[in-house]
């Protein structure tokens, strides 16, 4: 379980790293068509991403679900505070993002806790 937080950790790291440098080409609240193609996409991405954390761990089928929760741990604790800070934390990033940023992070995070609910016994 602690190989799948640790991975966990480091997708959060990697995904914060990454939408402070291009974050305002990805989180955009005005376009319907681009928010849409990013939550559709996010969420069986993170079940696939869940699944495969979990199967290389090689955590026994019947641990997934408890796994899942280790996973996305870092991002509900961690990016609690990015949304609450966000203009500071994604000074690139026009702040009503906010409200998309925290709404596509739970939509990560349903996603990777359902793909790795749904996982054949």
């Amino acid at each position: 379980m602690r190989r799948v937080l640790i991975v966990g950790f480091t997708i959060w790291l990697g995904a914060s790293i990454a939408l402070r440098f291009s974050g305002q080409y990805v989180l955009l609240p005005d376009n319907p068509a681009a928010v849409a193609i990013l939550l559709l996409a996010s969420f069986p991405l993170m079940a696939l991403v869940a699944r495969r954390v979990c199967a290389d761990a090689a955590i026994p089928r019947a641990q997934w679900p408890a796994a899942g929760i280790m996973f996305v741990l870092p991002s509900l604790v961690l990016d609690t505070f990015s949304t609450i800070f966000f203009p500071t934390v994604y000074p690139n990033v026009p702040a009503e993002a906010a409200a998309l940023f925290g709404g596509w992070i739970l939509i990560c995070c349903a996603g990777a806790l359902l793909g790795v609910s749904l996982a054949r016994q």
